[in-house]
């Protein structure tokens, strides 16, 4: 299931101000809050969406690649290992009032009951290869992915059937055991993961045939996302909620994907523009041509000048490639070689020799041009 926009998470737009965010987010939290729905499985997912959602259009940076790129922003927006209730109230304790309290409801500050953990899957990483013209346009990929799929059998519960989901007696099924300590510095109390659970809350008596407990089983996903204009070799993608699946439950890991650029056996790119070198003929370079050149969407013409030397650098803007945050399009800088004959037959050596004491065959390169060198010799001095 595709994840739902930040704005309508929160019942915000774009061009809401920093203050409406927060208070909608406050609204939503209130709303959702665990300590108010007891045991209600869909408002604590709403509930952790919401977090998530003002995480980031909290953040101008992180609030700008979202607007520009959704979801799949390049670099993805970042997340916690293990989705937290106590985590997201540490995080935004200025919301919610105190040490990550939340008004009536107990909170975590104080005798209130301790949230669960909700389990998080691990990334998949995967590498995907592009060419010059998916950097150029963009390109949709589908493709199939092995990961860690939620048990069909069980439905992830990891138990045989649902009676055999019960309490755990050790924690009361907080998934944490609390214990106080009386120390020099008075009564001290720590809280643990519960080892007979293990932080689930419950105790499964009969295990799942097909998982063997564990709430997951291989499978392929079909998986579709978009690659933006301009990525660069080695840049990672985030597909959010794509990876493998929890143990027993709890939220989908991350697809992580991996840009391979393949080299391209015309064009050479350099940062957003793109490079060619463009082989002429002694008569080309001498009478003037037109050309055609490769770009990365078909082929551009150019004019050769007569005369044109050897070295001389065209160029064609906006031929390049465009910038991944969107600042412009690079060139296309064709570099001009002149090709010397290897092998002449008889009657080629008869006309270059009668071509070779004609003054306009003798190099003679301009002041400017002198002056050029000049510069070029005192860099490497």
């Amino acid at each position: 299931m595709s994840k739902r926009d930040y704005y309508e998470i929160l019942g915000v737009t774009k061009s809401s101000t920093p203050d409406e965010i927060k208070k909608a987010y406050r609204q939503m939290a209130l709303k959702y809050h665990p300590d108010k729905n007891p045991g209600n499985k869909e408002a604590e997912e709403k509930f952790k969406e919401a977090a998530e959602a003002y995480d980031v259009l909290s953040n101008s940076e992180k609030k700008a690649r979202y607007d520009k790129f959704g979801h799949n922003a390049p670099g993805g927006f970042g997340r916690t290992g293990d989705f937290n209730m106590e985590d997201i109230f540490s995080q935004f304790g200025d919301i919610f009032g105190g040490f990550g309290g939340f008004g009536g409801f107990g909170g975590f500050g104080g005798g209130g009951r301790r949230a669960e953990s909700v389990r998080r899957g691990s990334d998949v990483r995967i590498r995907v290869k592009v060419d010059l013209r998916d950097i150029a346009n963009g390109v949709e990929k589908k493709l199939k992915v092995p990961v860690l799929g939620r048990c069909e059998t069980c439905g992830g519960t990891g138990a045989k059937n649902p009676s055999s989901i019960s309490v755990c007696p050790a924690c009361n099924g907080s998934g944490h055991i609390t214990k106080m300590a009386n120390t020099i510095f008075g009564a001290m109390q720590s809280t643990t993961v519960c080892p007979q659970c293990r932080g689930d809350g419950k105790r499964i008596t009969e295990l799942c045939t097909a998982c063997h407990g564990e709430g997951t089983a291989k499978k392929e996903e079909n998986v579709a996302f978009r690659i933006p204009p301009g990525v660069r070799d080695g840049m990672q993608l985030n597909i959010s909620g794509k990876g493998n699946a929890a143990r027993r439950g709890g939220i989908n890991g991350d697809l992580l994907v991996l840009i391979n650029e393949e080299r391209d056996e015309e064009l050479v790119r350099d940062e957003n523009d793109l490079i060619y070198s463009l082989y002429i003929s002694i008569p080309q370079a001498a009478l003037g041509a037109s050309i055609e050149v490769p770009t990365v969407n078909g082929k551009a013409k150019i004019n050769i000048d007569p005369g044109t030397q050897s070295g001389k650098v065209l160029r064609l803007r906006g031929k390049g490639l465009p910038d991944i945050n969107g600042y412009g399009t690079g060139d296309l800088l064709v570099y001009i070689n002149l090709w010397t004959p290897q092998k002449l037959t008889k009657e080629e050596e008869k006309l270059m020799e009668s071509l070779s004491g004609s003054e306009n065959f003798k190099p003679n390169p301009s002041r400017q041009d002198k002056n050029f060198f000049e510069r070029l010799k005192s860099m490497f001095q």
